[in-house]
């Protein structure tokens, strides 16, 4: 199926015959989707692992940094002041010009169970989203669907917040932008999956006592389904279309880079 007219053709086309578009595969076919440890984990890609690595990096990080400022209870539940030296979060640090923190806040957890959680939600929709966008547009989503939830939050709310689900919403959003933009009945079962999801987490957001960051996840929703009803699909593999998401996601990695170098400074700043 040609990717721009959705006609059908030979795979021995390299110009579409009906809308005379080039044709040729796809940036995200370009790699080997063979499943992980031969089906056991069978949607595993390596652009959400890596980010799951990185959560997980970061929260050995501050639950041992916990534990040495004489949290016994780090494991389980990290103290403010940990997460507050990490980057989370803190309206008075951002007015203060650290806006770095709409950026390392989304890669902290608070405990095991917030971890795990987000952990395991990005593990489905994060592969589900590079699988169908690709991983140019996977960082990208993932990177503006943190700063939109956090800015959002810091806007609603003075309490400190951390934490993937904004990007998550924002990954949710990005299934959404699919459905709408290629409507079918595949599409709108699509859609009301992750319609439901997102009503679920809403209203899990609204239980007492939880402490959870409906702001921020409205606001990486928004920005996710934004920037993927934008970016569309991948195209054939080199197109000027790809070039720049493939410039947009390396632009996302440096400045999530400078913001950790950023939060690098700030925890080391009295040594």
């Amino acid at each position: 199926m040609c990717p721009h007219c959705r006609a059908f053709i030979t795979t021995n086309d390299r110009v579409c015959p009906y809308c005379n578009e080039k044709v040729g595969a796809r940036a995200i076919d370009r790699r080997d989707p063979s499943p992980v440890l031969g089906g056991f984990i069978p949607h595993a890609q390596f652009t959400t692992v890596i980010i799951l690595l990185i959560n997980l990096g970061l929260y050995i990080a501050t639950t041992l940094y916990s534990m040495r400022a004489g949290n016994s209870e780090a494991f389980m539940g990290l103290d403010l002041g940990t997460l507050r030296d990490f980057g989370a979060k803190w309206n008075a640090a951002i007015r203060a010009g650290q806006w770095w923190r709409l950026v390392t806040a989304g890669f902290l957890h608070g405990g095991l169970l917030h971890i795990g959680m987000n952990s395991w939600v990005l593990f489905d929709v994060g592969a589900q989203v590079e699988q169908v966008y690709g991983a140019s547009r996977l960082m990208v989503i993932y990177f503006v669907s943190t700063i939109c939830g956090f800015y959002l939050s810091a806007l609603w709310s003075p309490a400190i917040s951390v934490g993937a689900s904004a990007a998550i919403m924002g990954l949710i959003g990005a299934m959404i932008a699919l459905s709408l933009h290629h409507r079918s009945a595949l599409t709108a079962a699509i859609r009301g999956t992750y319609i439901r999801w997102v009503i679920y987490m809403l209203i899990i957001g609204l239980l007492p006592g939880l402490q959870i960051d409906n702001a921020a996840h409205i606001g990486g929703l928004a920005g996710g389904f934004g920037v993927a009803y934008l970016a569309g699909l991948p195209r054939w593999e080199g197109s000027p279309r790809e070039r720049i998401w493939q410039i947009a996601s390396y632009v996302c990695i440096a400045l999530t880079a400078l913001c950790f170098l950023a939060m690098y400074r700030w925890l080391t700043r009295s040594t």
